[in-house]
C-alpha cells in the first residue's frame, strides 16, 4: 500500500517500534531506580509483611520491563546484517508487549504501595483496582476495539 518492499516494510516497522520504545524505556529506568532505593528509606521498616511481598513483586515486574522493554535493542544489535530482520520485529513486538504488560503491572503495584503508606489499605485497594483497570482499559481495551472497527484501519 505505501509503495514499499518486504525490507523497507520491516525496517520501516522496527524504526517505528524502537521509537515508541525510546519513550517508555526512560520512565520504566526511572521506576525500577526508583524502586530499588525504597529498602534503604527510614519508611520502608513500617511496610507490613505483605506490602513487603507487594513490594518484591513490583520490583520484579519492573526490571522484568526494564529488559524486555530493551530487549529489542539488543535482538537488533546482535542480529544487525544477518539478514533476521523479519525475526527481530516479530521478536521486537512480542518484547514490547510484554514489557507493557509488566510495566502496566508495576506502576499498578507501586500506586497500592504508595496509597498503603498514605492513606490505608482501603485507599491502597481503590488505587491498586482502579489502576490495573485504566491500563486494562487505556491500554488492551480501546486499541483491541479499534482494530475492529473499520473506520480506524489505514491499511498499516
Amino acid at each position: 500500500m505505501r509503495g514499499e518492499n518486504r525490507i523497507q516494510q520491516l525496517d520501516r516497522n522496527l524504526a517505528s517500534l524502537l521509537q515508541e520504545l525510546r519513550v517508555v524505556q526512560t520512565g520504566v529506568q526511572l521506576l525500577t531506580g526508583f524502586l530499588l532505593t525504597l529498602p534503604f528509606q527510614n519508611r520502608f521498616a513500617d511496610l507490613s509483611a505483605p506490602m513487603r511481598y507487594l513490594y518484591l513483586g513490583v520490583v520484579t515486574a519492573s526490571i522484568a520491563a526494564t529488559v524486555f522493554l530493551t530487549a529489542p535493542v539488543v535482538a537488533h544489535r546482535v542480529l544487525f546484517r544477518r539478514g533476521r530482520m523479519a525475526q527481530v520485529v516479530v521478536s521486537a513486538h512480542r518484547c514490547a508487549l510484554l514489557g507493557l504488560g509488566l510495566l502496566g503491572l508495576a506502576v499498578a503495584g507501586v500506586a497500592v504501595l504508595i496509597f498503603d503508606v498514605v492513606a490505608g489499605a482501603p485507599a491502597a485497594i481503590a488505587a491498586g483496582v482502579g489502576a490495573a483497570v485504566l491500563f486494562g482499559l487505556v491500554w488492551m481495551a480501546y486499541p483491541w476495539w479499534q482494530r475492529t472497527h473499520r473506520e480506524f484501519q489505514d491499511g498499516d
